[in-house]
């Protein structure tokens, strides 16, 4: 979750607005959805982070965020974001903020133990200061990897984390392999950041943080081919939870049965030093409905590496019935690594038919 406020942008003018569909948060959730709104108790499995940063000199030495988890071949694969450089309020002398992200690749039998990939970083833009962030890879509903033609296709949006250049947008990469990215494409998206899609029959659908001006809401997207996206004009979630301050950041979206399942980020202290991750559910991906005992997932305070800030980035439903969640992570202010490491946790699913 960037540190300053972001400037506000205007939406270029190819994007197309679809009518206002849903609203914010629904009303009252159906009988169908109540078993996901019971007790969702997560438990940290192991001791320390799974992934964290690199040696000195390597593209991730100093931030590292926003994990993106799929299943193949009997491995689990974790793309991640890896920068050096200062940030923007935390460099002395207020130098400029030198971050460039760039997509890593990291492996693991387990989920819970991870080797980083040799060749790291497997992707970045040919544009100077312009961040690759927040990949979305296209996954069946178990979690494994959905190839289209035989490729993987990732979404991910691109900033200029140092102002300038062209406002937040998703663009989109293909490969075969999972490390070298093909047929990048220019701007899909504008004033967009963090998209996570999903594909029903021969409709892709995406989810994504509108960024600006506080608040921060989460905006819905459809297309037939993932190229080409109608955006929904309304809002499909806001912060109006009691512990919700300033924005609902970093969507993680699966579907289960009938059900859509979303996590996601917020605020959950007016002065910003801390976030949680709260849930929701939804019958149709559009109206959703916030679980009462929000936030989900919080901070440990006994935990150093993961003390102030946790975020949701990526969730596996698993053949057992249960969920793992891999999310990162902040330590203490000040705040020098946005983000510091990786870490995962449990949950046994819920309980009821």
């Amino acid at each position: 979750m960037p540190h300053r406020r972001p400037r506000p942008w205007l939406l270029l003018p190819v994007l197309l607005i679809a009518p206002l569909a849903g609203s914010a948060a629904a009303a009252e959730p159906p009988p169908s959805l109540a078993r996901w709104l019971g007790p969702q108790e997560w438990k940290r499995d192991t001791d320390g982070p799974v992934v964290t940063l690199g040696k000195e000199g390597e593209f991730d030495d100093t931030h590292l965020l926003a994990a993106m988890v799929a299943k193949e071949g009997g491995r689990y694969l974790m793309w991640y974001c890896g920068s050096s450089g200062f940030a923007h309020d935390l460099a002395p002398k207020r130098m400029p903020d030198k971050r460039v992200y760039r997509l890593g690749l990291a492996t693991s039998r387990d989920g819970r133990h991870f080797e980083k990939h040799p060749g790291n970083p497997v992707f970045g833009l040919n544009e100077g200061t312009r961040s690759v962030l927040t990949p979305s890879i296209l996954r069946h509903p178990d979690g494994t990897v959905q190839r289209i033609d035989g490729k993987i296709r990732m979404w991910f949006s691109s900033g200029n984390l140092g102002g300038g250049g062209r406002p937040h947008t998703i663009q989109a990469a293909e490969s075969e392999d999972g490390v070298r990215w093909t047929n990048v494409t220019g701007d899909l998206i504008t004033r967009a950041y963090c998209p996570s899609v999903i594909k029903e029959g021969e409709e892709y659908r995406m989810w994504y943080t509108q960024p600006g001006a506080y608040p921060w809401v989460l905006k819905h997207a459809r297309s037939r081919d993932g190229l080409n996206w109608v955006v929904d004009e309304a809002p499909v979630l806001k912060a109006m939870q009691g512990w919700e301050h300033f924005l609902s950041n970093y969507p993680a979206v699966t579907k289960v049965g009938d059900a859509y399942l979303l996590w996601y980020t917020s605020y959950a202290t007016n002065d910003k030093l801390t976030t949680a991750v709260g849930f929701a559910v939804s019958t149709d991906g559009i109206n959703w409905h916030k679980h009462p005992g929000n936030p989900v997932f919080r901070p440990n305070p006994s935990r150093s590496w993961e003390s102030h800030y946790v975020s949701s980035g990526s969730t596996i439903h698993e053949p057992d019935g249960s969920f793992r969640m891999w999310y990162f992570a902040r330590k203490e202010p000040p705040f020098l690594n946005l983000y510091y490491a990786l870490g995962t946790a449990t949950w046994a699913g819920p309980s009821g038919p």
